[in-house]
């Protein structure tokens, strides 16, 4: 990608329907240049609707990025809850791919009280048949698990960059606002964003960073992680400073608001970003 893109989670609040071609439609008019696909309570849609989706994206020139389902635990004691999961990863992936996505992400695991690195190995044994799926129908979409926001949940940074060291087809996205609640309120100034890019680029090289699915809000949180998401200038979130370590060390990709307010979030960073 050959830019920084900011855009919605979902369609925008300011859209005259709440369809996803009439979303893309919108961020188009907004000035902005990503959407993500919410499929949080399951994916829904059809073929042949992500098709028109797709047509839709490429007439906007809008990059679109998806989020699975939250009822994903690849973790699980109960195989058939895990076999659950990994569908609902491969079918986020095959709409997303049909409506040309990029990226898909989703929160992969629970700990459920076990040994770190067993969970480890379980969610990246999962991930792999996953991907293994993926390539036999030729679906090159990038499979991201999210940084998540408790510390009860798979997914800190250490996890994602070793997943994406050892499977093809992984890369992290990377939740500030989760990265911030997960450890209680660190992790909120210019070093600590910019250690944490220089930790990707370690790890996974610079063409991680020019490949990046960001997600960003305020958060709400207590010394058991997230609690909720709020507008950024409601919360304690340094995102003058976020903006700043972005810009400073060039990363391309996606930056996807999550905040309440949706496009306001997504607008004020892209303002941010350009002054």
């Amino acid at each position: 990608m050959n830019a920084l893109l900011f855009g919605p989670a979902g369609i925008p609040l300011s859209a005259n329907n709440r369809s996803s071609v009439e979303g893309i439609k919108r961020v188009k008019e907004l000035g902005l240049g990503c959407m993500e696909l919410e499929f949080v309570r399951g994916v829904r849609m059809t073929k042949p609707a992500a098709m028109l989706v797709g047509e839709a994206r490429k007439k906007h020139g809008i990059e679109l990025t998806a989020h699975g389902p939250y009822y994903i635990n690849l973790n699980s004691d109960d195989k058939t809850k895990r076999a659950a999961s990994r569908t609902r990863i491969l079918q986020t992936a095959r709409i997303g791919w049909l409506c040309g996505a990029s990226s898909i992400t989703f929160h992969a695991a629970y700990y459920i009280g076990q040994n770190q690195k067993k969970v480890y190995d379980v969610v990246k044994r999962e991930l792999k048949e996953i991907i293994k799926t993926l390539n036999n129908e030729s679906n090159k979409i990038w499979i991201r698990p999210e940084l998540t926001g408790k510390p009860t949940q798979f997914g800190d940074l250490n996890e994602l960059i070793m997943l994406s060291q050892e499977l093809d087809q992984v890369m992290p996205c990377v939740d500030y606002a989760h990265y911030h609640a997960r450890y209680n309120g660190k992790y909120n100034n210019y070093k600590d964003f910019a250690d944490l890019l220089k930790q990707i680029e370690k790890g996974l090289g610079k063409k991680a960073l020019e490949n990046v699915h960001i997600h960003i809000s305020g958060i709400q949180y207590s010394s058991k992680g997230e609690r909720n998401h709020l507008n950024l200038k409601n919360s304690d979130m340094n995102y003058q400073e976020l903006v700043k370590a972005w810009k400073d060390y060039k990363i391309k990709g996606v930056v996807i608001s999550e905040s309440p307010n949706l496009e306001g979030d997504a607008i004020l960073l892209k303002q941010i970003y350009e002054t």
